[in-house]
């Protein structure tokens, strides 16, 4: 019997959920009408303020209310530029392209509500309460020991961390791939890592990507250890919401709210964060021993909406990219291999700097860019593996050096290990850290494919398939209509060849049919071409699209050359938890195989009757 507790430990001072609210909406029209430069909105419902500043970055935007004494702002006629408000008590300024107080100088930073656009071309402003959770119960740091908080590198996002006499382990992806067929481990963890996982004493996942969600894994932990105890955000999509359909059987997994510390002991606390740009199933996690702070945004878009705590003592955030299929597994109109390398190369990049000036901007005394060390290693995926270019964590370090001497950087190689207590007191001790032994084996060479490839392969030969109407059930059940968008999915290959015995079909999503050519009326068009055995065991098994779409098991042709985000947001995020029923499928097919011959039989004998009773 799978537990889910709520919530977990006990939370300071009674502390509610950390929640988001949408304190603004504008539809598509009023926000064609917005201006460069600075926009004052109401909220007609309400009657409260806010300031829209339209840059060419995009859209920031926070409350109409200054932090000095809550003055209202007005628009700064002294600003040529258009960039600064100033307030109508004390003539406080405050730039909005960087939501700084420019008058006074170095005074405050104005709180920033996250901006949403959506997929109407509307817009919401979301204000995250509080929006500095962590600021509640402030602890002094105390003196670190030799030794008392270590943290060991093992693979990819994973993470130990060495507490005291407590051990913390993070997204523990250890074995087997992820994202159906499409991801592999790039670093070999070290030997023991399994059995460090089985002693954990708590262990956080962040969200449910296979690459920190791994079933594969957990499979070990229920068979050695099914009530270690795990804890994951309270995301609107459950992180375990597969668990049943999984077979995995986990004892003790607790759901934590959002922004509120859980406390394990006297020293020990931790507060897991949502994510601003994907609060339904991203989070990030501040952990605090003594008054030390260990911030990790894994693979958060916005961490907290953009709100996190400075000078915490380690950071740790992903760095590499290529987590997503485009534009590698696109083809067709501009979607060349030049196209797409030059695509790559500038995406990375801006990648890179923004990260380097996201930890300059926190100033933490340690950082450590982590959960980018995967690769495409099944052969099949050659293609994906050379055109899907990646950053490294040592040109993030550098580039975080380059700008800044203060904060000491960290590139582990699997088994690494941080002394926190050495590097704080003197971060040029070389003691600090502890590198693997010269024979420790870093990089995976075998990932023993056949054994997990043939496991999704078994898919193709199931029952259901056998039977056309499998694809309505299946979009019936997926729940995704009243959509102008036509998609044809072919089955194929591992080369992405169409199979002579395979399906190919079309789905238009305006009204959930199943047209077998696109309808005369003008609509948006996909074509994504599905390796058979990974297209199969999702639909067999209701997963998630992102096997398909991050694990490049697809190739994609749109017309036009647009983005679907309601229709991919949904085959990836908002699929029913629980999967399509295919035994009542199967019961409806063998109730029409029996019912036709009866009919068959009826019709011939009211044939006959009809037949002598002319005569």
């Amino acid at each position: 019997m799978t537990a889910f507790s709520k919530p977990v430990g006990h939370s300071n001072n009674g502390s509610t959920s950390q929640t988001a609210k949408v304190v603004l909406s504008l539809d598509a029209g009023a926000v064609s009408l917005l201006k460069d430069g600075v926009n004052f909105k109401k909220n007609p419902k309400d009657g409260k303020c806010y300031i829209i500043y339209k840059g060419t970055g995009g859209f920031k935007a926070c409350r109409n209310q200054c932090k000095h004494q809550g003055g209202l702002f007005i628009k700064d006629i002294e600003d040529l530029g258009g960039r600064t408000v100033k307030c109508t008590k004390h003539n406080w300024k405050l730039n909005l392209s960087t939501m700084k107080y420019v008058n006074p100088p170095d005074s405050f930073l104005q709180d920033e509500l996250e901006v949403e656009i959506l997929d109407d071309g509307g817009l919401c402003l979301v204000e995250l309460s509080p929006p500095d959770p962590w600021l509640a119960d402030p602890r002094e740091p105390l003196e670190l020991k030799e030794g008392e908080v270590k943290v060991t590198y093992l693979t990819h996002a994973c993470m130990e961390l060495q507490l005291g006499q407590r051990r913390f382990m993070f997204d523990p992806w250890l074995k087997g791939p992820a994202f159906a067929r499409g991801w592999w481990l790039l670093h070999e963890p070290p030997a023991d890592a399994l059995d460090r996982l089985c002693a954990a004493d708590l262990i956080y996942i962040s969200h449910m990507h296979s690459d920190h969600l791994s079933y594969p894994t957990l499979k070990v932990l229920s068979e050695r250890r099914p009530d270690a105890p795990i804890y994951v955000g309270d995301t609107s999509r459950p992180v375990f919401w597969y668990l049943e359909q999984s077979k995995v059987k986990l004892t003790n997994i607790n759901v934590v709210p959002f922004g509120v510390w859980q406390n394990v002991d006297e020293h020990l606390r931790f507060m897991i964060m949502m994510d601003g740009v994907h609060p339904e199933m991203d989070t990030c996690i501040i952990v605090e021993y003594k008054g030390h702070m260990i911030l990790n945004t894994v693979d958060c878009t916005r961490p907290n909406g953009g709100r996190l705590p400075q000078n915490v003592d380690l950071m740790m955030s992903d760095f590499a990219g290529g987590a997503s299929g485009f534009p590698m597994t696109f083809y067709g109109g501009k979607y060349s291999d030049s196209w797409k390398a030059n695509f790559i190369k500038n995406e990375r990049k801006k990648l890179l700097n923004y990260k380097a000036q996201l930890v300059k901007s926190l100033q933490p005394k340690i950082y450590c860019p982590f959960a980018g060390y995967f690769v495409e290693a099944h052969p099949s995926d050659s293609y994906i593996k050379e055109t899907n270019v990646k950053n490294g964590a040592d040109a993030l370090n550098a580039q975080i050096n380059n700008l800044t001497s203060d904060i000491k950087t960290w590139t582990p190689k699997p088994g690494a290990v941080l002394d926190l207590g050495l590097a704080l007191t003197d971060p040029t001790n070389s003691e600090a850290i502890t590198n693997p032994p010269a024979s420790a084996k870093l990089y995976k060479d075998s990932w023993d494919f056949d054994l997990y490839v043939d496991e999704l392969n078994r898919a193709i030969s199931c029952e259901i398939f056998k039977h056309p109407n499998w694809i309505q059930f299946y979009y019936t059940w997926a729940g995704f209509q009243n959509y102008n968008l036509v998609v044809r999915m072919i089955e194929t290959d591992d080369n992405f060849e169409p199979l002579l015995d395979g399906y190919d079909y079309l789905v238009d999503f305006l009204d959930l049919s199943f047209p077998t050519t696109r309808p005369d009326r003008e609509h948006s068009y996909l074509e994504l071409k599905n390796r058979v055995g990974v297209m199969r065991h999702v639909v067999m098994h209701g997963g998630l699209w992102d096997d398909l779409y991050i694990g490049f098991q697809n190739r994609i042709s749109r017309d036009p050359d647009i983005y679907h985000h309601k229709f991919w947001n949904h085959f990836q995020t908002e699929l029913p938890c629980c999967g399509p029923d295919w035994d009542k499928f199967l019961r409806s097919v063998m109730i029409c195989k029996c019912t036709a011959p009866c009919l068959l039989f009826f019709y011939c004998v009211l044939s006959l009757f009809l037949i002598d009773f002319v005569l």
